[in-house]
């Protein structure tokens, strides 16, 4: 890579500040439906402390809501506040490069901590755990500029090289295992090459422009879950080569890739946040702030020898192993994988051992720059002590990060998982509680192939007729409703009502919560979906319907997006009086009364921020906030 990086490490950390920022943003509008007193999942009933001080609880389970008691706050309070003051940091991040220190995202990071250990079901996901491992190394990534006052320096430590290249290492975490484990999990349409027959569908909010997708041809969508492999998987190498052309064919592929997703698919703020990862793979020549080097000579035939090389071998195993073919009768491409389930772990078991060689490598690479940039530099001899003392500092870091991953990446694999020194498993789990590494894997299953399952609820005052549907905000009912577009945004209840439809009522409890709620008209949670039907006074009955739902085909003279048929059954009509909700609210605590909080200033203060933003919709609030912010930044 090129000599600096400062402006592309830069352009990072904006990135995640602009993450931060939608992340708090999309939970802030939800608290008080999903985790307040009357919510369907109360975050005081995961913060009893049992008599003991907020500071022992802390040093069991850290987080930042074990001392909001001691101010008279309550539990909903204190995530809003920390969702306020994790924007305002984020916002002013965003504008004043000053801030943009390891200090700022610290904070940012165990702001985000803190209400995931008490956000439950609703807050468990693959992206959550991503950015509180992304936002770790940015606190690595970032300069310790403790002096506000003084302009930043426009040049790099000796050690953002190594702090930065951990980032691109947990980006190739994240692809290759995202890859693999698709066919590792065996499932018949990736093995198929058929699982985008049914991923635009059966996906959790599809977007307007996934409908379109879904009537593209059979011979395309196949062919597209072979670029999809050859993108997560023999790409993320390219990572580390040492040819620049390499890296930004792997860069530009992997935007492709996360823009692609974008568009016909609404999945928060996660594939922006990949797209930030990948910024690691730039430096500030291919962002055009350096006058970039040009090879001459052997070095330049060397380059250019590489790369064909490198994109021959690329396109003829993918044309071999995935059988590709143009049939020239019908004009299409045929597709169909020609390897076995020997072929592919085994293929997975030395991938992975050679992927730890080459980050081992390519991190050693990255050490002896940073160690040859420290003593070559041109400052006094001290300077050039300190900044030695620091590249040590920060490589013992970088092993010990690297070394912590290893088990997340090697699960994949159970021979190489095994084979890890114990040393490096004990590391692993001293931390598993601060999320600092994960293994990933999103899709390993294509679910919905007879049908997406969607839950629908419905009230009535009538056990024979009567019924009617309550229409959630984004997630399909309505058959002739458009697909919404709701991203970065999260509606964290749409999604596991998603999951919801995977499994049965007695799977997911949060379940029972949310009719409870809806038999007592809650305000909170009816903020979270989009018509309740019973505006005067809560329904009698409720009952939950699973149906199978499909897009619409082209061919169809219908102006609906969605067909649908009802499959079964997935909740018996219940009222408030019945067993099964009595038993609920029991076992789960609902029934104790909470503490009264005080109502100080910061309350009344946070009481008149939620009514002057309650009627925002989460999108609404984000690009309210965000659109300004960009605009500053472009014009200054």
């Amino acid at each position: 890579m090129g000599d600096s990086i400062f402006l592309t490490r830069n352009l990072f950390l904006w990135c995640m500040s602009a993450i931060y920022l939608f992340a708090f943003s999309s939970l802030y509008v939800q608290i008080p439906g999903l985790y307040g007193d009357n919510g369907i999942l109360p975050a005081r009933l995961m913060l009893d402390r049992g008599g003991q001080t907020a500071a022992k609880k802390f040093q069991d389970y850290p987080t930042l809501m074990w001392f909001m008691e001691d101010y008279g706050w309550s539990a909903s309070e204190g995530m809003e506040l920390i969702c306020i003051l994790g924007i305002a940091l984020s916002l002013i991040c965003q504008l004043s490069q000053r801030m943009r220190d390891g200090v700022s995202y610290a904070v940012l990071w165990f702001l985000y901590f803190s209400v995931y250990q008490v956000g439950q079901k609703f807050l468990w996901y693959q992206w959550d755990i991503l950015l509180l491992e992304a936002g770790f190394l940015t606190i690595l990534a970032a300069p310790l500029q403790l002096i506000k006052w003084k302009d930043p320096k426009r040049v790099d430590s000796s050690h953002h090289g190594i702090t930065f290249w951990l980032v691109r290492w947990l980006l190739f975490r994240l692809m290759y295992a995202s890859g693999v484990v698709k066919l590792s999990s065996q499932c018949p349409t990736w093995w198929g090459l058929t699982a985008l027959n049914y991923h635009y569908e059966s996906q959790c909010i599809s977007t307007p422009l996934a409908w379109y997708a879904h009537q593209l041809p059979e011979w395309f969508q196949r062919l597209s879950v072979v670029a999809t492999y050859v993108i997560e998987i023999p790409i993320p190498f390219l990572f580390f080569a040492p040819v620049r052309n390499l890296r930004l064919f792997a860069f530009w592929s992997q935007i492709f890739f996360q823009v692609l997703i974008i568009l016909t698919g609404n999945y928060n703020f996660f594939n922006l946040l990949t797209m930030a990862l990948c910024t690691s793979l730039l430096d500030d020549e291919d962002l055009g702030y350096q006058v970039r080097t040009r090879l001459q000579g052997l070095p330049k035939i060397l380059t250019r020898l590489l790369s064909t090389l490198v994109y021959g071998l690329l396109a003829y195993w993918t044309v071999r192993y995935f059988s590709i073919g143009i049939n020239w009768e019908t004009g299409t491409v045929d597709s169909a994988i020609a390897f076995s389930d020997a072929d592919h772990f085994q293929f997975v078991h030395d991938s992975v051992i050679f992927g730890m060689w080459v980050g081992s490598l390519s991190l050693a690479a990255a050490v002896i720059t940073a160690v040859w940039r420290s003593l070559a530099s041109s400052t006094a001899i001290l300077n050039k002590i300190w900044d030695l003392v620091k590249v040590i500092f920060f490589t013992l870091v970088a092993v010990y990060m690297f070394c912590i991953s290893l088990p997340s990446l090697t699960v994949v694999d159970r021979g190489a998982y095994h084979n890890l020194a114990p040393i490096i498993h004990d590391w692993q789990a001293r931390t598993d509680y601060l999320q600092l590494t994960n293994s990933y894997g999103l899709f390993r299953r294509m679910t919905g192939v007879g049908g997406r399952p969607e839950v629908v609820i419905e009230g009535s005052n009538n056990l024979t007729s009567g019924w009617t549907p309550y229409e959630f905000l984004y997630k399909p009912g309505n058959p002739s409703a458009a697909p919404a577009v709701v991203a970065p945004h999260q509606p964290r209840l749409d999604w596991q009502m998603w999951f919801a439809a995977l499994g049965t009522a007695k799977d997911n409890p949060w379940f029972i919560s949310l009719i409870n709620r809806l038999l007592n008209n809650q305000p909170e949670v009816l903020q979270l979906i989009d018509k309740n039907p019973f505006p005067e006074s809560p329904p009698k009955f409720i009952r939950a319907k699973l149906y199978h739902y499909h897009f619409t085909s082209i061919s169809q003279n219908t102006s609906d997006w969605w067909t649908r048929r009802e499959a079964a059954m997935y909740l018996n009509p219940v009222t408030k009086e019945m067993e099964v909700i009595k038993t609920f609210i029991k076992k789960s605590g609902m029934q104790t009364k909470p503490k009264p909080a005080s109502n100080g200033l910061l309350q009344r203060l946070l009481s008149f921020l939620r009514d002057y933003v309650g009627s925002l919709t989460g999108p609404a609030l984000i690009y309210s906030i965000f659109i300004p912010v960009l605009l500053i930044n472009f014009f200054s």
